[in-house]
Order: structure tokens, then C-alpha cells, then sequence
């Protein structure tokens, strides 16, 4: 077998947030077809506890420790230097001697680096067929991040925008294949980096269609009567906070002047003091971190999607499709999606719009029946399997693949 290097900025494992879920997939797939050499980072010390299941997975494993603290510090030199905040956010001596070893010691045949602030540690592994999982453009993100704060955030974020968006372009060069989450965010990159626009693939986000499972037997989390509205999303994330501040306050107040049984449920781990404050307004419960949401999901009467600053394929999304949920959504929650229309989803933006959405489906809905077009529509066109194969053919091609 082959000798690949697997580096990612976390744990890719548990699948339970975000990128995680995508790192886990990508990294359980590779290694089913190569020896693969795992570095990653972690910030909490519990995620030691995982080691053991990634060593089954993986010829080695190497989790090197992120002091938040100091690695604040560090992407201040960014200020500085002209960097992105990012690239010294991750810059670490340790990794980095770790990596160098394994490059001196080993054939590496591949080196597969999740998301860009970890491609400085692989940029210089000429001999090996080097992937680069973007996920999303977050330069982009960070512009959109400039445009909904104030000065003087607004000027650090449209500056870590426009130079990310250099290191993005200049990753894309370099490497001899960058992937993207969604077909809208692979073009974006072919746009802005016309000359490397032949190397840049979309390899779509997925879901487990058999984790998230509505035939099997989830207890309600819900008092009986309550008609529950359910976000679920990692809540130390800048964007889930705000999506969730926007509804509880400018959609919720109208939704509950007409349906008094209605409660928003925010669930998912590290919620900000700010989210935690929701919890005070009327029908407003926040859970904090639960072991599974698929009980939440299940049982809602609708989810809620009102993200305002996205980018890429929402997990949250797919979760609740697969699932057999009705969605109401964001135009943003649903840019990424590449196949349109999409079944059990009301579009909605502006509160109004997004409660009047919300009510109708409540009245439409019931908390034990499905609608089997959503999982249908995920089963089809976003299993991970499927998605998954790109990266088979792009390391069996080699370097070719430029």
C-alpha cells in the first residue's frame, strides 16, 4: 500500500461538528486504501481520548497540543508581517519537526492536508502527490464577516479576507489538486485563480444516510406540548451565533404571537455567553452540547436554518433532510447546494417571510410523520461514498492530476 500523509488542523474524529465530519469521512476512506500517517491538533484535552480509535484507522498517529492562548499571540505577527491571521494561528515547531521527520524517514507516496492554514506544512513535499481540502472559501467568509461588525473588527476581517484570498490562490498553484464543498465554491476559486482552474475539483460535502436514520427509535426530547423549531450547529461558531441572535429575536416574538405552544431549541455544544442569554426570552430553550441530535431532529416540528454568513454545504442542512424533516432556510444555508430544487425546504430571508414560513409549516407538520422527499433527495445526490470516489482517481493519477 501506499504511504499517505494526513494533516488537518483537529481531530478529525468524532464526526459530530462541521469540518469534522468531513475530516472524519475523508480520513476513514483513505485509509482504507493507504497506509496513512495522521498529524492533527487539538486544543481539548479530551480529544486524547480518541487516539485509539484513529490508531486502528492509521499506520501512525501524531495529535500535537494548540495552546489557544499562545497561538492567539502568534497570529498577532500576522499584523505585522502581512500574513493571514490563520497561517500563525497553526504555525507550531513541533508539527512542523514531526512532519519533516516523516518526510525524511518514509516514502511519501501522498500528503492530503484539510484546510489551508495546513498547507504550510506540506507546500514543500514536491515528491509526493499533494490534495488540498479547502472545504470552503473563507476568505470569503471573512469578508462577509467585515460587513456585519464594526470598526475595528470590520477592518481586521475584510484585511484577513483579501489576504487569505492571495494564500487561497497561491495554495491553488502550488498543489497539485484543490477540492472545495460544493460546485458554487470550487467556481469561485476557478474565477479568482483562472491559471489553476483545471487542478480545482468539487468533492461535495455528504451525510451518513444510516446514522441519520428516521425508521429507528429516538424518545422525544420535547415536553408534549410544545411544537419544537430545533437549529443545531456547533455554538461557539461566530455565524450559528448569529443566525440563532436574529431568529430569537426578529422572528421568534411574531411566530409566538400566533402559535403559543412554539419553542426554539438551540442545540450544540460551546454555546457563547451571548447565546446562552437567548435562553431568557420567551420559548427559548438553549441545551448546550447533547450526546446525539438525532432525537432533536426527529421529533421537530421544523428546523430552522436562518444562517445570514455562509459558505459551502451546511451539515445542519443535509442532517435534517436525511432525517425526514421539513426545513425552513436561508437563502445563504442553501448556496452551496449544488442540485435545485430542494424537496421539504421553504426558503425564507426576512423575518416576516421566515415566520410566516415557520407557522405554515408547524401547521402542515407533525412530529412523528416524514417526508421521505428530503432523505430521498440526500440519499441521491449526497452520500459520502459517492463523493468520496474523487479522491481514488485524483491519487491514482499521481502528479498527472495537475
Amino acid at each position: 500500500m501506499s504511504e499517505l500523509l494526513f494533516v488537518a488542523h483537529r481531530v478529525p474524529y468524532p464526526p459530530n461538528k462541521g469540518d469534522k465530519i468531513r475530516s472524519y469521512h475523508a480520513l476513514r476512506h483513505l485509509a482504507a486504501r493507504h497506509r496513512v500517517h495522521l498529524c492533527a491538533f487539538f486544543d481539548d484535552p479530551a480529544d486524547l481520548a480518541h487516539e485509539a480509535v484513529l490508531s486502528k484507522m492509521c499506520a501512525s498517529v501524531r495529535l500535537i497540543p494548540l495552546n489557544v492562548q499562545v497561538a492567539r499571540l502568534r497570529s498577532l505577527a500576522g499584523l505585522a508581517d502581512g500574513r493571514p491571521l490563520g497561517l500563525p494561528y497553526y504555525h507550531d515547531r513541533q508539527m512542523r519537526a514531526h512532519i519533516e521527520s516523516l518526510a525524511r524517514n518514509r516514502r511519501l507516496d501522498h500528503v492530503f492536508a484539510f484546510s489551508s492554514t495546513m498547507a504550510q506544512y506540506v507546500e514543500s513535499l514536491t515528491g509526493a502527490t499533494r490534495v488540498l481540502d479547502m472545504c470552503d472559501i473563507d476568505s470569503d467568509k471573512w469578508s462577509q464577516y467585515a460587513q456585519r461588525h464594526r470598526w475595528p473588527l470590520s477592518w481586521i476581517y475584510r484585511r484577513e479576507g483579501e489576504l487569505l484570498g492571495k494564500s487561497e490562490r497561491e495554495y491553488a498553484r502550488i498543489f497539485d489538486a484543490t477540492l472545495l464543498a460544493s460546485n458554487n465554491e470550487a467556481d469561485y476559486l476557478r474565477r479568482a485563480a483562472p491559471e489553476s482552474a483545471h487542478k480545482v475539483h468539487a468533492m461535495r460535502n455528504g451525510v451518513d444516510v444510516e446514522f441519520f436514520d428516521p425508521a429507528r427509535a429516538y424518545q422525544t426530547p420535547f415536553p408534549a406540548d410544545h411544537d419544537a423549531i430545533v437549529f443545531t450547529g456547533a455554538m461557539d461558531y461566530w455565524a450559528n451565533g448569529d443566525a440563532v441572535t436574529w431568529f430569537a429575536h426578529e422572528v421568534l416574538p411574531s411566530i409566538l404571537q400566533r402559535r403559543a405552544s412554539a419553542r426554539f431549541y438551540i442545540v450544540g455544544s460551546n454555546p457563547s455567553e451571548a447565546v446562552r442569554r437567548l435562553a431568557e426570552l420567551p420559548g427559548v430553550t438553549v441545551t448546550g452540547s447533547v450526546p446525539d441530535v438525532r432525537p432533536y431532529l426527529r421529533h421537530a416540528r421544523a428546523v430552522a436554518v436562518p444562517l445570514r454568513v455562509a459558505r459551502g454545504i451546511q451539515n445542519k442542512v443535509l442532517e435534517a433532510l436525511a432525517m425526514a424533516r421539513p426545513l425552513v432556510a436561508s437563502k445563504a444555508a442553501l448556496e452551496g447546494l449544488d442540485h435545485r430544487p430542494v424537496p421539504s425546504v421553504t426558503l425564507a430571508n426576512e423575518p416576516a417571510e421566515f415566520a410566516a414560513a415557520v407557522l405554515a409549516t408547524l401547521e402542515r407538520s407533525a412530529a412523528d410523520a416524514t417526508d421521505t422527499r428530503g432523505r430521498q433527495y440526500v440519499c441521491d445526490h449526497y452520500g459520502w461514498e459517492a463523493t468520496l470516489g474523487n479522491l481514488d482517481a485524483m491519487f491514482s493519477r499521481g502528479a498527472a492530476v495537475a
